[in-house]
């Protein structure tokens, strides 16, 4: 259950981040909610996983699939340009 529980905080503050940009600095009302909504569900679930789970392990895993996902999500919702050098790094 652990590991769902760590995808779903994963999951939450992608989708938190991604609208962080819709935002514009929180002037858009929908995007800024769900901003607040994404981040305050990601660290439920991020606190649930910390009760079982060693911390420095979690936020490797968290922080790793993040990068990955966001990296992603620039692509596909922003149209942003993923270099060579981008790639190297995430691998």
């Amino acid at each position: 259950m652990v590991y769902i529980y760590l995808l779903l905080a994963i999951v939450t503050e992608v989708i938190g981040t991604a609208a962080l940009k819709q935002s514009e600095g929180f002037t858009k009302l929908y995007p800024s909610v769900v901003v607040i909504i994404g981040y305050g569900c990601a660290f439920f679930f991020f606190s649930l996983v910390l009760k079982s789970m060693p911390m420095g392990l979690a936020y490797a895993i968290w922080s790793a699939l993040g990068i990955v996902l966001m990296t992603l999500a620039g692509f596909v919702l922003f149209g942003q340009k993923v270099d060579m050098a981008a790639v190297i790094g995430l691998t």
